[in-house]
């Protein structure tokens, strides 16, 4: 504000040194009292109004080195919450429950699929193992590695021809040679019991090759 009133003062004082007024003639004409004071007057309201003029301006001035710019408006910044991190997810484990039924109901297929396999033949005076009873020895292995507290015995048989003694022998390589091809396939040894009983326990009585052929054989029953 003192800077206004300095500058007002300035140009108020300024006009007055402007304005030269007449001299008084005091021997050549008669004072004209009149027409002094109209043009003091005028001089007056001249010098007022540039005064003001110069206020004016002089506030205006002040007003304009006064007012604060505003300030820039800053940008919202958006903050998110962290998101917590997911824990994995794992498999839920299977029921022991349906496991189990899982388990009897395999069991029961596979004893079931043995029914009616369960002997296998042999040729005369021979303990191998023919190809065609290849597929029955398989389905009994599943079965015992599927259940492993089931227990089987390999009843070895032979036809009525040559000496008790004879036949006992024969009928004990042909259970051993089927226990042989079980433990082959992964069956314990344990599970599977060979054992002779020569000709003593025949299929069919009476005489001829097609009834000999049913005695020569190796029965596998359950324990």
């Amino acid at each position: 504000m003192g800077s206004v009133w300095a500058l007002t003062a300035s140009v108020f004082l300024r006009f007055p040194q402007s304005v030269k007024i007449p001299p008084r003639v005091h021997d050549t004409q008669p004072e004209k009292p009149a027409a002094t004071l109209a043009a003091f007057l005028h001089l007056n309201a001249m010098t007022m109004h540039r005064f003001a003029l110069a206020a004016l301006a002089a506030a205006a001035l002040a007003g304009c080195s006064t007012t604060k710019l505003d300030e820039p408006v800053k940008a919202p910044v958006e903050t998110r919450p962290a998101q917590a991190a997911v824990p994995a997810q794992t498999a839920p484990a299977a029921p022991v429950a349906e496991s189990r039924v899982a388990t009897v109901d395999l069991a029961t297929e596979l004893t079931r699929a043995v029914a009616n396999q369960r002997v296998v033949y042999f040729d005369f005076d021979s303990f191998l193992v023919k190809d065609e009873f290849s597929g029955l020895v398989d389905a009994h292995a599943k079965r015992l590695n599927q259940i492993k507290t089931q227990r089987v015995s390999l009843e070895g048989h032979a036809d009525q021809r040559g000496s008790r003694e004879y036949n006992l022998a024969l009928g004990q390589k042909r259970a051993e040679a089927v226990l042989q091809r079980l433990t082959l396939t992964g069956v314990a040894p344990a599970q599977a019991e060979p054992v002779s009983f020569g000709k003593e326990r025949p299929a069919m009585e009476g005489t001829g090759e097609a009834v000999w052929a049913k005695n020569r054989r190796v029965e596998v029953k359950d324990k």
